[in-house]
């Protein structure tokens, strides 16, 4: 077996996924054609390299294990279409490291460590313009965030940022034994199509982000409290004036509001001279 006796290091939030149907199912949602090309992060021994690099014109599997590298070297070594580059997702300049092949789009097949997925994903939403599908296994709870609607306790940061750039769908629940070792909790498999544009018109997004943020900082208190602490820029009438024209009442809390109620909120506290 490929890279028997390596044992998953908690520090890097290892678990292997190890069940052949499961990884033939994410290989599956992919939607690999014979000219795609694949990144995948944290190939761990291979399992889904394998099948994935079945299927597309080229694959770049990223690893930051420096024990699994050069067994994942040796395994493909006879097959040009695939590259094992050492080194962690979080510092890797992802336009450097895929621009440079041309212009089409990647596609991406990733098992994220719990404990750095929000800083990847936050890297994909970034150079979204790079890929055209991006399927991600994430803990369960992560998930539920991305996809959550308006009104529900998961709805959050995560879900508004990613659905103004994103198709979110949620393909599939992942139990604990399916790995090695077991984790405590579900994952879940989501896939991510990049919108031609975003889904709804925000202005400025750096202060859209901001807004968004502020309004989920203290999910307790109103959404006026929320935003007239967070340095948008504006007095508490002109923030008053701003959610009226929105036709948002100043009582209700971010969790409540929809894409649109935000971005409708982001351009008219911009037109007031938010920064």
């Amino acid at each position: 077996m490929r890279g028997e006796g390596i044992r998953a290091r908690k520090a890097l939030g290892q678990n292997f996924l190890v069940d052949r149907n499961i990884l033939g199912r994410i290989a599956d949602i992919v939607e690999i054609g014979p000219d795609d090309r694949i990144l995948e992060v944290g190939p761990g021994k291979g399992a889904l390299t394998e099948m994935l690099a079945r299927r597309c014109a080229r694959l770049v599997a990223v690893e930051l294990d420096t024990r699994l590298v050069p067994v994942l070297r040796q395994a493909f070594r006879d097959n040009p279409r695939v590259e094992i580059v050492h080194g962690d997702i979080l510092e890797i300049d992802l336009r450097d490291l895929l621009a440079s092949e041309g212009g089409e789009r990647w596609k991406v097949a990733a098992n994220l460590p719990y404990n750095i997925s929000t800083p990847v994903l936050f890297a994909f939403l970034d150079n979204r313009d790079l890929f055209s599908r991006l399927v991600l296994m994430l803990q369960k709870e992560v998930g539920d965030r991305l996809a959550a609607s308006p009104g529900t306790k998961d709805y959050g940061i995560l879900s508004v940022f990613f659905q103004l750039h994103f198709d979110v769908v949620r393909e599939m629940i992942v139990r604990p034994g399916s790995f090695h070792p077991v984790p405590k909790v579900d994952s879940a498999v989501l896939s991510f199509v990049p919108l031609e544009k975003p889904r709804v018109v925000v202005g400025d997004e750096q202060y859209f982000r901001r807004l968004v943020k502020g309004a989920f900082s203290m999910r307790r208190k109103t959404l006026w409290n929320c935003l007239k602490s967070a340095g948008l820029g504006l007095s508490g009438e002109q923030l008053s004036e701003a959610l009226a024209e929105c036709g948002i009442g100043p009582g209700r809390r971010g969790e409540t509001l929809s894409l649109d109620e935000f971005a409708a909120l982001s351009r008219a506290m911009m037109t007031l001279g938010g920064k």
